[in-house]
């Protein structure tokens, strides 16, 4: 039982691997009036740049992969100058060449310009877990604290039963935070888990754990879940695609609380692994069509759903995904859809 929950586990707390970039028989289509050349400032992402050049900005993997001096998009830095150029008919952004007028590097590289706005994913990537109703169950629950405390905090131990893998000393400690309902089928798709504590194992006897809180942002509580510390580097490199085309879904929430959905929100859709999605998988958000009165009938008419943003997953669970709006030019709403930006030509 040890071994299977801890492979579950695994396999629900593993980053999905980055999309490979597949060429593409089509041509890259550019914007009117892209520049020539851009300089690169403080604050840009690839994602933003490529959108100065290409109509579809996620495509910009295809605009530097054959560039063999921007191999790792993590070494492009503010001041660097890119250039428009041409490759057996393709666009390519290339560095511009400043060999002639030498300057020493001295930025960091946690300067270096990344693919997308990583700051607004990093919570997100370590501390929201999605389980299903089953690796739920299976997953050991505070019984309470040292002297029957009901409520912990950082430096308090903490008793938890069920089977934990022994083979992770650190532990993190979640609430169970909202349940996921797939909107068209009224399946569970999952409950949201929100870590509240990190913790460290003490001693174990048959399937009670001693646990040390180490440190805590919210009190831990009777009936919180005790889940092994993922050892997976959080993924910092994404690799933009389309999202398959046979894939549709919805907006089941936003990860921070509000109701209106904005550029760089986090969200949650109804669609993950078992339908194909990995993180990089990009999708086309249309909002729902607005209802009105016709002043001539009196019927109630339902307006045509429009194009209003793309959103980037970059975080997969078994039946539900999280993703990244990273434009919109309409306010966004929960129950708005999702489709490959592939969809028309399908």
């Amino acid at each position: 039982m040890k071994k299977l929950l801890g492979i579950c586990l695994a396999s629900w707390l593993a980053l999905s691997t980055p999309i490979q970039v597949q060429a593409r028989a089509d041509q890259i289509q550019l914007q009117e009036n892209h520049p020539q050349e851009y300089v690169v400032v403080k604050g840009d992402t690839l994602w933003d740049i490529s959108g100065h050049f290409l109509k579809k900005p996620w495509r910009w993997p295809e605009l530097w992969d054959v560039n063999p001096q921007i191999d790792d998009p993590h070494w492009i830095y503010p001041g660097d100058v890119l250039y428009l150029t041409w490759v057996n008919g393709q666009p390519k952004l290339r560095l511009k060449d400043n060999r002639m007028q030498p300057r020493a590097r001295v930025s960091k590289l946690d300067n270096a310009i990344p693919a997308i706005p990583l700051k607004d994913l990093y919570a997100f990537l370590s501390d929201n877990v999605v389980l299903d109703d089953e690796l739920l169950r299976l997953t050991p629950y505070v019984l309470g604290g040292r002297n029957a405390r009901i409520i912990s905090g950082a430096g308090d131990r903490i008793y938890a039963r069920g089977e934990i893998d022994q083979g992770h000393i650190e532990q993190n400690v979640y609430r169970p935070a909202k349940e996921y309902i797939d909107p068209d089928t009224n399946e569970l798709l999952g409950y949201e888990l929100l870590k509240v504590a990190e913790a460290r194992i003490t001693a174990l006897s048959d399937d009670i754990t001693s646990l040390d809180l180490i440190k805590s942002r919210e009190e831990v509580r009777v009936m919180d879940r005790v889940i092994p510390s993922p050892e997976t580097r959080i993924q910092s490199v994404f690799y933009p695609a389309a999202a398959p085309v046979e894939v549709k879904g919805e907006i089941l929430a936003v990860l921070r609380g509000v109701t209106k959905i904005g550029r760089y929100d986090a969200v949650a859709i109804n669609r993950g692994n078992r339908e194909g999605l990995k993180s990089g998988h990009v999708f086309i958000v249309s909002t729902r069509g607005e209802t009105i009165t016709d002043p001539l009938t009196k019927e109630k008419i339902t307006l045509p759903a429009e194009e209003a943003g793309t959103l980037m997953i970059f975080k997969t669970f078994e039946k539900v995904s999280y993703g990244l709006v990273m434009t919109a030019t309409n306010v966004l709403s929960i129950g708005d859809t999702v489709v490959s930006p592939d969809f028309e030509s399908y």
